[in-house]
């Protein structure tokens, strides 16, 4: 498995633990497999924080691109704004 700087590692667990981002997101952005992302989730996380991810992520469909059911687009919330200032302001 590659070496990861912790800012890297601490972004690849939370896209890992995020539903909606599949694992091609991941691989396309840090170049790392599924299994790969296992087995840095077994490491790096407690054993029931990641029994409980497991679980989840197994029957998860979201987690695999080919698998999801929407075709184009993203998600895009009407209150998110550009990747700059990307804070909800209150009302």
């Amino acid at each position: 498995m590659q070496q990861f700087s912790e800012i890297n590692k601490d972004r690849i667990i939370e896209m890992a633990w995020e539903d909606r981002t599949p694992f091609e997101a991941i691989f396309h952005q840090f170049g790392i497999t599924e299994a790969e992302v296992i087995s840095l989730m077994r490491v790096e996380l407690k054993r029931n924080s990641f029994n409980r991810w497991r679980k989840r992520v197994q029957g998860n469909k979201n987690k695999h691109a080919h698998l999801r059911n929407f075709t184009t687009g993203r998600f895009h919330c009407s209150l998110q704004r550009t990747i700059t200032g990307n804070k909800i302001s209150k009302r």
